[in-house]
């Protein structure tokens, strides 16, 4: 059993950290069309319909897949000036705690997320701007990466009920 738990964990893991490389290279293409657009814009005084748009599309899946990632790295806010003040033994308690909490808010933004982006596929929604692209992949992005963070979460629980000890990233 504690060898599937332990597979479990390395298998999100290494998943999680697939898509935070695949989102970090959306980077490559948002920071080039931001460029084309600026030029376009203020150099030929001819701004895209689709520029600005792309790229504020591209960067909500680049934020919310990158976070189940920095989750396992231990990157998201925290509240070091107290927790490092704490024993081990409630520090991990916190960190249970904090885990719980994380599960539970993927849960509940997960119950209302999911309807949604079930409904944007359903009636294949677009932005309604004058380039028009289809919205719902990205609506799609935000149950797709709470359920990421959740399972991550998990994987977290386990590590910090297991035996407390991170694995490398």
């Amino acid at each position: 059993m504690l060898n599937l738990v332990r597979a479990y964990i390395r298998t999100v893991t290494a998943v999680n950290k697939f898509l935070f490389i695949i989102a970090a290279a959306l980077m490559a293409i948002v920071v080039p069309v931001m460029m084309f657009e600026v030029v376009s814009r203020y150099v030929f005084h001819a701004p895209t319909v689709w520029g600005m748009e792309l790229a504020v599309l591209l960067f909500g899946p680049y934020f919310l897949l990158g976070g189940p990632y920095v989750l396992h790295l231990g990157g998201h806010v925290n509240m070091d000036l107290f927790r490092s003040r704490m024993s081990p033994r409630t520090g991990r308690a916190v960190d249970i705690f904090n885990q719980l909490i994380i599960l539970f808010f993927c849960a509940v933004l997960l119950y209302y997320a999911v309807p949604l982006a079930m409904q944007a596929m359903a009636y294949r929604e677009t932005t309604f701007s004058a380039w028009n692209p289809p919205l719902w992949p990205y609506k799609l992005a935000v149950p797709a990466s709470l359920l990421l963070l959740g399972l991550q979460s998990l994987a977290e629980l386990a590590l910090l009920c297991l035996d407390g000890q991170k694995e490398p990233a």
